[in-house]
């Protein structure tokens, strides 16, 4: 299901290549400016089983989307800037802004250098209990047991399910059904549990994987100190907000906020909502950041930024550069606005 998922993107990226549509909608559909989203920068890796790989780009891919952004003649601008920009109504030059979730080691040791080489702006919006080191990351957990095994049972909706993982298809399509289960579970510690439990069975520690793939908060306090670098939170525990309780959900983007800005000493004033889809980011969520007072939040909603916006600046969209579609074709449809523009069904905000 997901390889024809990803086939059909793929046709529908090429249709509006090949036929030129992206040109000819881009001073339509293109906005004022647009919100990337990134998680790992890092080199390539060779394995045959990269079931997050949707989540991590190259450098060398960094690089050609800052040199397509900038021969278009776009500025790319901090988070701050962007706002402003928008509550000032400012549209005469589109913007672009780059934003990576989570706080990987790799946005500072392969992400940096590409960015102080372009002199670009970069926003890295960190959950805190992954800084601690004592985060669950369990999607990367996840994989990392159906790596190491041929086979595995777990227990799905009351049964045991037996899953053959020899292979990179079968281990596939167990990491896809697995996921898919767990993201029906009621909240994130259930989703933990459960993972961590298959990961004891099966003798694999996901104990230290948040310190391995994280900054520290030492890390953070250099890494934050560079002009280029925006620090925004992303809760405490990466869980989601729609369905933890009104309470919970505002602790969860309070603390993480008030840690940050006490361990960094300086203030955070942007946000990320965690998954960030309809079912974890809807108008509850966007009522609490904007009472918490942060100037911004982004979603995983794909869109690009109208001036319409401007009246949702806690419900902002952006553009996923997916590790699926390193491809400066693709990138060129991304940019003109076309391909979410079809996928939104030409709606230019959606906040609700």
């Amino acid at each position: 299901m997901k390889q024809l998922r990803d086939n059909v993107i793929r046709a529908g990226f090429d249709a509006l290549y090949y036929t030129g549509a992206h040109r000819v909608l881009r001073p339509l559909l293109a906005g004022a400016g647009t919100i990337f989203m990134l998680h790992h920068v890092r080199p390539a890796r060779d394995d045959l089983f990269q079931p997050n790989r949707h989540l991590e780009i190259t450098p060398e891919f960094l690089g050609a989307v800052l040199d397509h952004v900038r021969a278009l003649d776009i500025d790319i601008v901090s988070l701050d800037e962007a706002h402003d920009r928008l509550r000032a109504g400012d549209f005469k030059r589109r913007f672009a802004c780059f934003t990576f979730d989570d706080g990987y080691r790799d946005n500072r040791d392969h992400a940096l250098p590409v960015m102080r080489k372009h002199d670009a702006p970069m926003t890295v919006y960190v959950a805190s209990d992954f800084a601690e080191g004592r985060g669950r990351l369990w999607w990367v957990a996840l994989e990392k047991l159906i790596a190491s095994v041929d086979a595995l049972d777990a227990e799905i909706g009351g049964a045991t399910v037996h899953f053959e993982t020899h292979d990179a298809d079968g281990k596939q399509a167990a990491f896809m059904r697995l996921h898919d289960w767990l993201r029906t579970l009621p909240d994130d510690r259930q989703v933990q549990n459960e993972v961590s439990a298959l990961c004891a069975i099966y003798n694999v520690d996901d104990s230290r994987i948040a310190s391995d793939l994280c900054m520290s908060w030492d890390e953070l306090k250099s890494f934050s100190a560079d002009p280029l670098v925006t620090v925004g939170a992303h809760t405490i525990s990466h869980c989601n907000l729609a369905r933890e309780t009104q309470t919970d959900a505002t602790r969860e983007m309070r603390a993480s906020r008030e840690r940050i800005a006490s361990v960094l000493n300086r203030p955070v004033q942007h946000f990320a909502y965690p998954y960030g889809d309809k079912s974890a980011a809807a108008l509850r969520e966007f009522e609490l950041a904007k009472e918490l007072g942060f100037r911004t939040a982004v979603t995983t909603r794909p869109g690009m930024i109208f001036p319409e916006n401007a009246v949702h600046l806690t419900a902002l969209p952006r553009i996923s550069l997916n590790g699926n579609y390193q491809n400066e074709r693709f990138l060129s449809v991304l940019t003109s606005g076309a391909a979410t523009a079809v996928w939104n069904g030409f709606r230019k905000v959606d906040a609700a």
